[in-house]
């Protein structure tokens, strides 16, 4: 049996473990031939390049940051005939399965290519959090890992000076590294896309903090949290207003609109840090490369038993199938639980 292994959307820590994982298992337990699809969804569009992945490709990958199939966020629904392309890709490479491995945006063309007949299977990559269906995606841990170490090195600098300091972290529908981060770090303020900014409150609480003695604040802020519509700056805050093949806007920007208006509603010395991608980058914790081995040994075992258009996912300390269809049906958002814990420590 041949099977396909694509890496899809945005880099992120653990992609090289799961791939190294389905070569692993798939030629050594199951003499599986396994091929690596390059540039994601780009590779099957195009036709390749597509190249036989061996034992020797993938050693010593586990611990390597991005992924050595390289990605795009292509979106094949983007090109009339997208469907038939890829249909004639697969066919010429002679792939009787697809492992796509990526986000919202890759699992949802995996889905909709399942439907449309292709043999496929999912394996959820997002530092977001935010794919349905699964406790965890891997590359969440390093996200929330770097973006609490950037917390507690940015506190020094902020209580020596006596500043608010607004820290950005990634998160555009979900605010899952935000609150996990800031209550890790012991921010002051946790500010997510799930509940709109009410600037006032927030200026309120700065206020009384330093009221009591506590001259400096601590606020972390996901890049999708958007302001209260009445506050006139209603939206995304955008880097650049392009969207891209999945109608996505480059976000970035609210730590340092957030700066500015509270700076000058109180006079506080106010900063902002932007983590970008960095909290994507490099090696991944030791929990992700854990997690993503057994998402890969999970989607190989899938193949074998012949269960096409399922996910692996995370449901409590196992590793199940779940139809990809419900997985991509909504975006998992924080849960109230988990706010209202960040929520006894805020202000």
């Amino acid at each position: 049996m041949n099977i396909g292994v694509l890496t899809g959307g945005g880099d992120c820590p653990g992609l090289n473990a799961v791939i190294r994982a389905i070569v692993y298992k798939g030629i050594k337990q199951y003499r599986y031939n396994i091929m690596g699809i390059y540039e994601g969804w780009k590779g099957l569009l195009e036709g390749g390049p597509i190249a036989p992945l061996t034992l020797e490709d993938v050693s010593g990958i586990l611990a390597m940051g991005g992924t050595i199939l390289k990605t795009s966020r292509t979106n094949p629904f983007k090109h009339k005939k997208g469907i038939e392309l890829i249909k004639k890709t697969v066919k010429k490479y002679k792939l009787d399965v697809v492992i796509a491995i990526g986000g919202e945006d890759t699992l949802g063309v995996a889905a909709r290519l399942h439907k449309e007949g292709l043999k496929v299977i999912g394996v959820p990559k997002t530092i977001d959090n935010d794919v349905a269906g699964t406790d965890q995606t891997f590359g969440f841990d390093t996200a929330v890992n770097v973006a609490t170490e950037a917390i507690d090195r940015l506190r020094s600098t902020a209580e020596a000076h006596n500043r608010v300091f607004l820290v950005e972290v990634m998160g555009r529908h979900a605010g899952w590294i935000a609150v996990q981060s800031g209550i890790a770090g012991g921010a002051h303020l946790i500010l997510v896309p799930e509940y709109p900014i009410d600037v006032d409150e927030v200026v309120s609480r700065i206020v009384k903090r330093h009221a009591r003695g506590e001259q400096y604040s601590m606020i972390v802020v996901a890049e999708g949290a958007q302001l209260k519509k009445d506050s006139g700056e209603p939206g995304f805050i955008l880097q650049e207003p392009e969207k891209d093949a999945f109608g996505h806007v480059r976000l970035g920007g609210i730590a340092y609109i957030l700066a500015k208006i509270i700076e000058s509603k109180t006079g506080y010395e106010c900063r902002n840090a932007i983590l970008g991608h960095i909290q994507r980058g490099g090696k991944p914790t030791a929990f992700d490369r854990v997690l993503s081995t057994r998402y890969g040994i999970h989607a190989i075992d899938l193949v074998h038993k012949k269960k096409f258009g399922q996910m692996v996912a995370l449901r409590g300390t196992k590793i199940v199938g779940t139809p990809l269809v419900t997985a991509m049906k909504k975006t998992k958002t924080i849960d109230k639980e988990i706010y209202g814990i960040a929520e006894v420590f805020s202000g």
